[in-house]
């Protein structure tokens, strides 16, 4: 079993579990591989728009996280694979400071994500996933939720399409969040259409997909990301979906995992 999605003790918005809790937790849930990719440091111009400020990593803080996985990678060497990678932030007008971020440390790395979280209104810039009142807020800047939809989509395929050079991460992070607080703010009749086309872009750049079971536990979510249907739809296209925890503390570690497509385990 392999969970490509973990967060660590460098999250300043998550737990201060060790590292070692998280492996231990793996471990006894039967892991054979394991990814950890905490939110890389977001561009140096760009201005976190959620209040404390915390949605990422320091930067000052990248060499030490990689300098303790790579001790902790030979410690647990015979219990099961450890993987160094980020989740990193594609954010629309700072791709070139996200490429050189990538080619100072993409050679220390062994996987990673590339995910969406951050908008740009008419006003003002916005987490998506970061409470209801903000995703409200932004879904009135935008004027609909059909335009705020479209636009999330159409970021999801931008990040696909750009390039980031030769370190860009080749999985695509839970591609449906912005369907995190759909059961207060109902989806658009059309989100599936536009996910599909984000779909067909993964198919064409040879990209995989985030299986994120981290929804299944958000209550006004309550569904992985992406959705069932988008998923069995991603499997039928032979998209690679890799399974991810998302997890935030170690007790998050295989969360959702139950919840996930009977056709992923056959795929």
């Amino acid at each position: 079993m392999k969970d490509g999605h973990i967060h660590t003790p460098y999250c300043p918005h998550g737990s201060k579990d060790v590292f070692k809790s998280y492996i231990e937790q793996a471990i006894s849930s039967g892991y054979k591989s394991m990814t950890f990719t905490e939110h890389a440091p977001l561009p140096e111009s760009f201005q976190d728009p959620v209040p404390d400020k915390d949605s990422a990593m320091d930067i000052r803080d990248v060499d030490q996280y990689i300098s303790d996985l790579q001790e902790l990678k030979k410690e647990y060497k015979k219990d099961l694979s450890i993987l160094i990678g980020f989740e990193v932030d594609y954010i629309r007008g700072y791709e070139n400071e996200t490429k050189h971020f990538l080619d100072d440390y993409g050679p220390y790395l062994d996987d990673g994500i590339l995910s969406v979280h951050f908008l740009e209104g008419n006003k003002a810039w916005y987490c998506l996933d970061f409470s209801p009142s903000m995703f409200q807020e932004a879904t009135e800047d935008f004027g609909s939720i059909d335009r705020i939809y479209n636009a999330y989509f159409d970021h999801v395929t931008s990040s696909i399409q750009c390039d980031l050079g030769p370190f860009k991460p080749n999985r695509i992070g839970h591609m449906t969040l912005i369907r995190k607080f759909h059961e207060l703010y109902p989806s658009p009749p059309n989100w599936e259409r536009l996910a599909t086309q984000v779909l067909q872009a993964a198919k064409h750049h040879g990209m995989e997909l985030d299986y994120n079971g981290a929804g299944t536990k958000k209550p006004h979510c309550n569904e992985t990301y992406p959705t069932k249907s988008i998923a069995e739809h991603a499997i039928a296209m032979e998209i690679p979906l890799v399974y991810g925890s998302d997890a935030h503390h170690s007790l998050g570690i295989k969360q959702g995992y139950d919840k996930l497509s009977s056709k992923f385990f056959k795929s």
